[in-house]
């Protein structure tokens, strides 16, 4: 069984999160559906394969632990795990987007301007819907294979604020956006 995919996305949520609010040296939960474990993990037996991932990841985690949830599953990375990944290189893009949309005022073409920095393989596409405006996303996958929703809510002070999801690219088409 291959756990890279979600090894990787828990270090990438993980990370995102110390971004935002900075590192504590706590355990950290970060709750999934099932249907994106089943993205991640390309199996259909989840439990069975959480019951495995533990091992696989604990040099660099220490204890990992999950429970059932409504619909999915909660993991839990221990302190250790977190120290880890707060000591992970090679967030620049992520570190510089999000300091960018935290930022009230802050235009779209502000935040594409971030993706470009950081690649020429940028698409960005305009989108109709009511969850968001604009879909963002790197074509080759790097520096992040993440799909970025940007939703643009105008405040009461007349400033745009700029708010936003992320997925990986099953769980976005699965949506069906």
């Amino acid at each position: 069984m291959n756990f890279e995919r979600l090894e990787k996305n828990i270090i990438d949520n993980i990370k995102e999160a110390q971004i935002k609010l900075g590192f504590d040296n706590r355990p950290i939960s970060l709750n999934y559906m099932e249907s994106s474990l089943k993205n991640l993990l390309h199996t259909d037996n989840i439990r069975t394969a959480l019951e495995k991932f533990p091992e696989t990841v604990r040099e660099k985690f220490g204890d990992v632990t999950f429970h059932e949830i409504k619909g999915g599953y909660c993991i839990t990375i221990s302190a250790v795990g977190t120290s880890y990944i707060n000591n992970l290189d090679g967030y620049e893009f992520l570190t510089e987007f999000i300091n960018t949309v935290r930022n009230h005022g802050v235009s779209v073409n502000d935040i594409i301007s971030v993706f470009k920095k950081h690649s020429d393989n940028v698409i960005v596409e305009e989108k109709h819907n009511d969850e968001f405006n604009y879909l963002i996303y790197f074509s080759d996958g790097i520096p992040d294979e993440y799909l970025y929703c940007l939703a643009v809510e105008e405040e009461i002070d007349g400033h745009l604020h700029i708010t936003y999801h992320r997925f990986i690219r099953e769980d976005y088409e699965e949506f069906g956006f």
